[in-house]
């Protein structure tokens, strides 16, 4: 197992004690931006009502931990996600960082990529929001035809905390071009693309450039597991070139699932909220069944997230 430990909303969690982890899930998102009135305010125990059996559903097939990839933006509410953590033996990491442009607050579009880097700095090293909670990564996105001048400096925030701290840096990013265009921009930062990683890289359909990815350092993070709209046997397929090619060590599996959303009389957004238990409950027989062995599923599912946001000891 990694050495280190992953930093949750409860405190820092030594990886030895950590099983199944879930990369990129969602519990509270609110996507009509912080200009909405009401943006990202709910009551703590209604979300609660809500999600807690959702949460109980994922602890009860063997989830450990639980990665909420809700930033800055598009609905990151604190208070959210420290009672959530009260009420559930899942362990919740939660991000700093910022979505990609549309959704930055103004308060944050006039900074240097220093002066934000700071920011998050303070996230992840003493608490978010002047309270003792960390944040356990960093959460960017980029647009869809970006990165945007604003998205390449938020880049080099995140190279700049990253750097300082050790947080892995997670991006949403939908398309390979874009994605290479990001790690090239990190790694002239500095980052080491082992900090990285390349959110919904099921969304290219080549899986050359997921091998690419992963070759170069990066997760390769297939996020879309039980989605009705994603072809599972695809992602099966994405999930086995990366494992014959030997980089099984660089994918990461998860729902990209939830959530709590703010806007709505019920919470419910439309659609209804898709829960955290596909993974183990279909997808990993699936990869079984295409001759995937248990060491296999244990790296991809346990060690790899673990490693993936684990900070080191001696950072």
């Amino acid at each position: 197992m990694s050495p280190g430990w992953i930093q949750t909303v409860s405190g820092a969690v030594a990886v030895e004690a950590l099983g199944l982890m879930l990369p990129h899930e969602h519990l509270f998102t609110d996507l009509r931006g912080p200009l909405a009135p009401d943006y990202a305010r709910a009551d703590p125990e209604a979300v609660a009502r809500v999600m807690q059996p959702y949460l109980a559903a994922a602890h009860a097939v063997g989830v450990t931990a639980l990665v909420e990839c809700s930033t800055v933006g598009v609905g990151r509410n604190l208070a959210v996600l420290r009672h959530l953590a009260e009420v559930t033996p899942v362990h919740l990491v939660a991000p700093t960082g910022v979505y990609r442009e549309a959704f930055t607050p103004l308060s944050l579009r006039e900074m240097s990529a220093q002066e934000l880097a700071e920011e998050w700095i303070r996230d992840l090293t003493g608490g978010i929001e002047g309270t003792e909670v960390r944040a356990g990564f960093i959460k960017i996105a980029m647009s869809d035809e970006g990165p945007t001048a604003l998205e390449v400096r938020n880049l080099k925030a995140a190279a700049l905390a990253s750097r300082q701290t050790g947080a892995a840096v997670a991006s949403h990013t939908v398309g390979g071009a874009v994605a290479r265009c990001e790690m090239g921009i990190l790694e002239s930062e500095g980052l080491d693309l082992g900090r990285f990683i390349w959110a919904h890289a099921n969304l290219e359909p080549d899986p050359a450039v997921h091998l690419e990815t992963a070759q170069r350092g990066a997760y390769v993070a297939f996020d879309a597991v039980g989605a009705a709209w994603q072809s599972q046997s695809t992602l099966v397929d994405y999930t086995l070139v990366l494992i014959e090619a030997g980089y099984a060590e660089k994918i990461l599996l998860s729902h990209d699932a939830g959530w709590y959303d703010p806007s709505r009389p019920d919470g419910r957004p439309e659609g209804g909220i898709l829960g955290y238990t596909a993974l183990v409950e279909e997808f990993i027989p699936a990869l079984r069944a295409r001759g995937v062995t248990d060491d296999l599923v244990r790296l991809i599912t346990v060690t790899n997230p673990a490693r993936a946001f684990a900070f080191a000891d001696d950072h």
